[in-house]
């Protein structure tokens, strides 16, 4: 016998996918403030192998616009250096001999637009996903009136679904949302 509960709960399972990953890529797109998580694919030789920043340094930010590492070990600064100055960051580390600052510089309106449109971009390709799995869903219910299952509870599960659907399309308008302001906020 088909369960129902359990093809929802797996369409429901893609759906929060797809916003958590929207969530982690409007994370590590820069809005103009000081955010450590632009550092997270940065990635430093340390003793042959290659690993994140945070694990030779201590990150924080002192301020909205300057992020500091502090390197656990002084023979870190170059290599640090070197790493952020290889990245796409397009910031300049500075060095004092005890922490490595990166001021980040203010965005110029066209740079604004410009990450409004890359995070429109990934905001779409979140609701594709999150479309797909609606339509994917739909599909198994229909495939499961022919193993026993009755129209009317396909109906109901098509209704529920469609509810989840909307519910996560709203989650990633908001998150959306909430991006731009902080993107076009200066």
């Amino acid at each position: 016998m088909v369960d129902v509960n359990e093809i929802l709960a797996a369409a429901e399972e893609k759906m929060e996918e797809a916003v958590m990953y929207l969530e982690d890529t409007l994370a590590h797109i820069r809005a103009g403030k000081a955010n450590i998580a632009i550092l997270d694919g940065i990635r430093v030789d340390n003793y042959g192998s290659k690993v994140p920043l945070n694990n030779v340094a201590a990150i924080n930010t002192p301020d909205a616009r300057t992020i500091a590492i502090k390197p656990w070990d002084k023979s870190m600064f170059r290599v640090i250096e070197k790493a952020i100055i290889d990245s796409n960051l397009g910031i300049m580390p500075e060095n004092n001999g005890e922490i490595i600052r990166l001021g980040i510089p203010p965005l110029t309106e066209e740079r604004r637009k410009q990450l409004v449109k890359q995070c429109s971009k990934e905001e779409e390709q979140a609701k594709v996903s999150v479309r797909n799995a609606r339509r994917e869903t739909i599909d198994k219910l229909k495939k499961s009136i022919k193993e026993g299952l009755s129209e009317d509870n396909e109906k109901d599960a098509e209704a529920t679904l469609q509810k989840k659907h909307d519910k996560y399309i709203k989650k990633i308008e908001e998150l959306m949302a909430a991006k731009q302001k902080e993107i076009m906020t200066i």
